[in-house]
């Protein structure tokens, strides 16, 4: 943006400098041009006068000699009768020379070094004689690349100072925009406390209070959001209490003892939650986690209820440790999102396996069931569904990551969902 400011700027300077210097350039020329030409007619009509009144050719050129073109041999007098007195003649061609003696016209022609200038004057004889002076480039030129080097030097002054004063003027729009971009990411990342300074042209200006108001909105309702989620938990933990010690009232035996690993489980689950709500926000949270410890981990703690429904599963093995850039709780919630839809929408004794396959810069986790399938993917975000809320869940973690969630149907005609997520090199 800035460089665009500079470029219009030297453009604009360039365009207006030429149109304004060329012209001067060629009057400077003209000027010099005609200035060297009227010094040679001050000297012509000199000499003119003395023709006008002497008739010897002594007295004719003693009056060139007064002149400083004749003293420089640059002047001289065609006689009516023939013959020249002063400098070499033959300048301009002597046909020209003919004709002025001839006509009594006078004219001004460019020749070889400079130009000629044959000026006819009327003698005392009352015949014709013409004056020829040459004007040599030197004096036609004097003072014009001076002018012109000039010219030159104000002009590159302008375009310098035009470009100075553009970048000046630029700098603070640029600022202003590159500390609204700067703030931006870091809402972006998350840090609901940035603000900026409104700076700048007014427009920028308002986007920076509309951005201040805009941060202070987003922090106001996530707020609000998570005191709700923090607030819910907290209400569920009374009904736990109260199952909890209905639980423990129960006598000894298989069914208790289930039922107080469920409530076990449900109390950790809501103790997350509560946890989640209160840590700060941030787009793209920093961790790292052993996917084949969380699968195997997550695949142990679901073969519990898989016993007692009867549904054989199997866990493909995994070779070795796997670092995806997933904080393991994330990762816990999305494997429990898609291992939940299978007990909770497939009937009991359906059997299903976890496989996880590495490559070089990539993982993937496939869980296949038996059962009716997912005919339709549910689209992200649904709340009134809670497959389809299950796997959005899962495909937020996977997608935050990197990776990307996949939906298909499973060597046995069920469902085939398959986690996908980019490989980090192990932390030490």
């Amino acid at each position: 943006m800035r460089r665009r400011f500079l470029v219009v700027s030297v453009v604009v300077t360039v365009v207006v400098v030429a149109v304004f210097a060329a012209p001067l350039a060629w009057l400077a020329y003209r000027y010099a041009y005609d200035r060297a030409l009227s010094a040679a007619e001050r000297e012509v009509v000199a000499v003119g006068t003395v023709l006008a009144v002497a008739t010897e050719e002594d007295e004719i050129g003693q009056a060139v000699t007064r002149t400083a073109s004749g003293r420089a041999h640059r002047l001289t007098v065609h006689l009516p009768a023939g013959g020249t007195v002063g400098g070499p003649a033959g300048w301009a061609p002597a046909a020209a020379t003919d004709r002025a003696l001839r006509t009594g016209r006078g004219e001004t022609r460019p020749v070889a070094g400079g130009v000629a200038h044959l000026h006819p004057v009327r003698t005392a004889a009352g015949a014709v004689a013409v004056v020829e002076i040459l004007v040599p480039d030197r004096l036609l030129h004097r003072g014009v690349h001076l002018a012109w080097a000039g010219l030159a030097l104000v002009s590159v002054l302008l375009v310098a100072g035009a470009a100075v004063l553009a970048d000046r003027l630029a700098a603070g729009p640029v600022r202003a925009t590159r500390q609204l971009a700067a703030a931006a990411k870091q809402l972006g990342a998350g840090d609901l406390t940035v603000r900026v300074a409104p700076d700048g042209p007014p427009e920028i200006a308002s986007v920076g209070a509309a951005f201040n108001d805009l941060a202070g909105r987003v922090a106001a309702l996530l707020a609000t959001e998570r005191e709700l989620v923090a607030d819910l938990s907290h209400r569920l933990r009374t009904p736990l209490t109260a199952l909890r010690l209905g639980v423990d009232a129960l006598p000894p035996g298989t069914d208790a003892d289930r039922l107080s690993a469920a409530t076990r489980a449900v109390e950790y689950e809501v103790d997350a939650v509560i946890a989640r709500a209160r840590e700060p926000l941030t787009a793209d949270p920093d961790g790292h986690c052993d996917l084949r410890a969380v699968v195997g981990e997550r695949v142990a703690y679901w073969a519990t209820l898989a016993e007692d429904q009867d549904r054989p599963f199997t866990l493909g093995p995994i070779p070795a440790p796997v670092t995806v850039p997933v904080p393991e709780a994330d990762l816990c919630d999305a494997l429990d999102s898609v291992l939940g839809n299978i007990f909770r929408h497939t009937p009991e004794g359906t059997g299903f396996t976890v496989r996880v396959a590495t490559g070089t810069d990539r993982a993937t986790v496939t869980v296949d069931d038996a059962g009716p399938g997912i005919p339709v993917p549910p689209r992200r975000g649904r709340s009134d569904s809670s497959t389809g809320l299950g796997l959005s869940i899962a495909r937020r973690v996977a997608t935050a990551a990197g990776g990307e969630l996949t939906i298909g149907t499973s060597p046995a005609g069920g469902a085939r969902v398959t986690l996908a997520f980019p490989t980090t090199p192990p932390r030490r």
